[in-house]
């Protein structure tokens, strides 16, 4: 299909000078967009192939910009023409941070309200958008490509980006100051367990020991707050996973960067405006236990579908992962009894804990530090019960000795002489821990 069959034949032409300040720059760019807008026929440019649907509008942007003879350099020309395209095709202007890959995190608070995060801090961006109208098109656009709807009667929604990060937006009248949207970002390139030990996330023994642990078929939490590293932790985790078993990986929105060969990915689905067809985190764990998986993957666990998780566990799916939000290990436990609790049965509570204890065999605590820092401050063992409490013990953790000159946290990191209740099944499997690996000293300062 030619550039030539998506515009409409009412052109108008007209010519006014201008100069290259920022100003008149962003009026040429939404005089040439609102053009465009207005004569594109939407219905064809949704039907050009994507791969080669940026060239053919870069032409008629072109042309268009032709038409109003700017004093423009060629950098600048080439720059004004990839933000109408960004505004006609793309995220408008979410696409230039989104194309930096050292951005972080991107926080939109109303239009004229963008922030980033940069090296663990928050940064306010001089982006803005034209409108609440202009910021909520960028949003639908997003949403739309994935089956997601955001209106009166949906005025949040969570989606994910076609890269892999994490979008949430929400709307007024729920937010105060127009259309809102966050979006977690992740590396096109997983993090590997090499790059966070040369970051200082964590001290080789703990790297070796989470090896041998997911090696050895043991279940595994891993516990953290909002933007503590837990997905990226999940992430290198199951890279010790053997490529020739069988992964299903369970998430609200795909996060996950498994690299076996044997995955398969499922996603949770809302209801539709009829408010039905909703498929929970609870149906997908529950029909994974048919599709004969050697280990299940949740994402992250908030619901009743940890009940669901923690039978399949006990019942010859060991090695599962999964996430949940929670600032201790201890905080880890009891949250886990809350969604036990949530899922509607009617158990003593000690019970509860005897199926948290037989089920889950370690916890690894992730925390987001002063600075922004990301670092493994506990490995902790699940040991059994005594009475009704559940009985754990740190094999390996983070202690923070103060804050630097540049306000980032400095600590080490501890073996604390404990050797885990589980070495000798490990063992059992072939896998070796060195008798030195557990004695008490200081593994490295960070």
């Amino acid at each position: 299909m030619s550039s030539e069959a998506i515009v409409s034949h009412n052109e108008v032409l007209y010519a006014l000078p201008v100069g290259v300040d920022s100003s008149a720059f962003d009026d040429l760019r939404y005089r040439v967009y609102d053009r465009l807008v207005a004569q594109l026929d939407l219905a064809e440019v949704r039907r050009l192939p994507e791969a080669n649907r940026r060239g053919e509008l870069r032409l008629l942007v072109a042309r268009f910009l032709a038409d109003e003879q700017p004093a423009l350099s060629p950098d600048d020309r080439d720059g004004l023409i990839d933000t109408v395209l960004d505004e006609l095709v793309g995220l408008g202007p979410l696409d230039r941070l989104m194309r930096e890959s050292v951005s972080g995190d991107i926080l939109v608070n109303g239009p004229y309200d963008v922030w980033i995060e940069r090296d663990g801090r928050l940064i306010r961006s001089d982006i803005v958008f034209r409108s609440d109208d202009h910021l909520l098109q960028i949003i639908d656009r997003i949403v739309s490509r994935v089956g997601r709807r955001l209106d009166e009667s949906s005025p949040m929604v969570d989606a994910r980006l076609p890269d892999g990060s994490r979008l949430n937006a929400i709307i007024p009248p729920l937010s105060l100051k127009g259309p809102a949207l966050s979006i977690r970002r992740f590396s096109a390139t997983p993090l590997t367990v090499d790059r966070l030990l040369e970051i200082g996330a964590m001290p080789r023994e703990m790297a070796f020991l989470m090896e041998v642990a997911v090696k050895g078929r043991l279940n595994i939490i891993v516990a953290g707050g909002t933007g503590s590293g837990k997905t990226t932790l999940l992430n290198c985790l199951s890279s010790f996973i053997p490529d020739h078993e069988r992964l299903i990986s369970i998430e609200d929105a795909a996060e996950l960067q498994l690299q076996q060969r044997h995955v398969l990915p499922l996603e949770t689905r809302p209801a539709n405006l009829d408010g039905k067809g909703e498929v929970t985190m609870r149906d997908l764990v529950r029909n994974s236990l048919r599709m004969r998986p050697d280990r299940i993957i949740i994402g992250e666990c908030r619901g009743p579908e940890a009940l669901d998780m923690l039978q399949a566990m006990n019942s010859g799916h060991e090695g599962s992962l999964t996430t949940l939000h929670a600032n201790t290990p201890r905080d880890a436990l009891t949250r886990l009894e809350t969604m036990l609790l949530m899922a509607g049965f009617d158990v003593p509570l000690k019970a509860l804990r005897r199926q948290i204890t037989s089920a889950v065999n370690l916890i690894i605590q992730a925390e987001r530090l002063a600075g922004g820092a990301r670092k493994v401050t506990s490995v902790t063992e699940i040991v059994g019960m005594e009475g009704d409490v559940i009985v754990t013990q740190d094999i390996f953790v983070y202690q923070q000795k103060g804050i630097d000159s540049m306000g980032r946290a400095v600590g080490q990191f501890v073996a604390t002489g404990v050797r885990p209740a589980f070495a000798a099944r490990l063992e059992t499997a072939g896998l070796e821990l060195p008798p030195t690996m557990f004695r008490q000293r200081v593994l490295s300062r960070a």
